[in-house]
């Protein structure tokens, strides 16, 4: 029995096929190895072209129907985004030719070993596990998530996670795109609990990657129990969650000694109980709520909530593009439109967004 192969890409001839953000990340990472890229797309997305205008000199582009033929050369082939009977196909071709290829076996020294190089799963059974991604920085996720990165076969991944940690996958891991925006869900929940559940019954290791907690608005509890219900085994890694990293990378500290002892954290996408969050009297933490940032604070003023409770938001926490701004209750939709901000980002109402503004950081 092989185990433990180890693929050396560089300078080696790879086929990519497909044109959509996931072949055009894979690509990507294999220029990252050397490796000699051809990618084979019907139809070629933004990230693909703008990849292309970039290492042109260094990706043969070919926007047509894949052919056997354009294995004959190949070292790998990797086909992240084609459904299932086309990926077979595809992977029918690289096994005649004993090429590599991702979520497929593969011949060396005349003996069938996985396309990671691990030993053989024998009863066929796969896993999923959701693991939290963290609030935008790549360095933010467990230890124990990216060990389970490290063992993935399959990704499903959301919007707002890490684009780093995708980046860093091994070059044959599967990354299938589901991310969602405000008020747009391209994938439905129940087709990504579809996705999970079939890669798992194919006996591959499922990570469904989350920015964030998978607990915490994420829909974590459905993917678990939609596994459940079709007996695929799966886990959970937590994530540090948005609702207090966000707060944290604006210097906000959402419970103080003497000025809150406590957090609520709510979905802005959700229908509002005004008369609880004006009782509350300790920190209130907003996901999702820049869309309705106006009716928010109008609804909390006109149910007795104070017009100068100060408001922070925080956008593109821990990232390049983070961005903050606050005000008043009566003034941050105002000043939120004022300087532009938008989503991805975090409202955090209460007293706490002062503390630290009145005691700055000492050198």
């Amino acid at each position: 029995m092989i185990q433990n192969v180890s693929l050396e890409l560089g300078g080696r001839r790879v086929v990519v096929v497909g044109g959509d953000s996931s072949a055009a990340r894979r690509a990507s990472a294999l220029l990252g190895q050397g490796a000699v890229v051809r990618v084979v797309a019907r139809t070629v997305g933004p990230d693909m072209r703008r990849l292309y205008d970039v290492h042109h000199d260094a990706v043969d582009l070919q926007v047509r129907e894949v052919r056997a033929g354009d294995l004959d050369d190949a070292w790998w082939v990797t086909a992240p985004g084609l459904p299932a009977a086309e990926r077979a196909r595809v992977a029918a071709w690289a096994d005649e030719r004993r090429v590599w290829c991702d979520g497929a076996s593969a011949h060396v020294d005349d003996t069938l070993v996985p396309a990671d190089g691990s030993s053989p799963r024998r009863d066929g059974t796969g896993r999923v596990v959701l693991v939290g991604g963290g609030p935008g920085a790549d360095d933010l996720i467990t230890v124990r998530g990216l060990r389970e990165l490290s063992r993935a076969d399959v990704v499903v991944t959301d919007r707002l996670v890490p684009v780093d940690l995708l980046s860093a996958l091994r070059p044959d891991v599967e990354v299938v795109d589901v991310g969602k925006t405000p008020h747009h869900h391209p994938v439905p929940q129940d087709a990504i609990n579809g996705l999970l559940v079939e890669h798992a019954r194919r006996g591959q290791h499922v990570v469904r990657l989350k920015g964030g907690d998978p607990f915490v608005l994420g829909r974590g509890g459905e993917e678990i129990l939609a596994c459940r219900a079709a007996g695929v085994p799966v886990e959970v890694v937590p994530g540090v969650t948005s609702a207090f990293a966000a707060p944290a990378a604006g210097r906000v500290p959402v419970t103080h000694r003497g000025v809150s002892r406590g957090v609520l954290v709510i979905s802005g996408h959700d229908a509002l109980d005004v008369p609880s969050l004006v009782a509350w009297q300790h920190t209130i933490v907003v996901l999702m709520g820049m869309r309705r940032l106006r009716e928010l604070t109008a609804g909390l003023i006109r149910g007795g909530k104070a017009a100068d409770t100060p408001v922070a938001v925080v956008q593109s926490a821990w990232t390049k593009d983070q961005r903050q701004v606050t005000d008043s209750l009566a003034g941050i939709a105002d000043r939120v439109d004022l300087e532009g901000l938008g989503n991805p980002a975090v409202i955090v109402i209460g007293d706490v967004t002062s503390v630290l503004a009145t005691h700055p950081d000492q050198p």
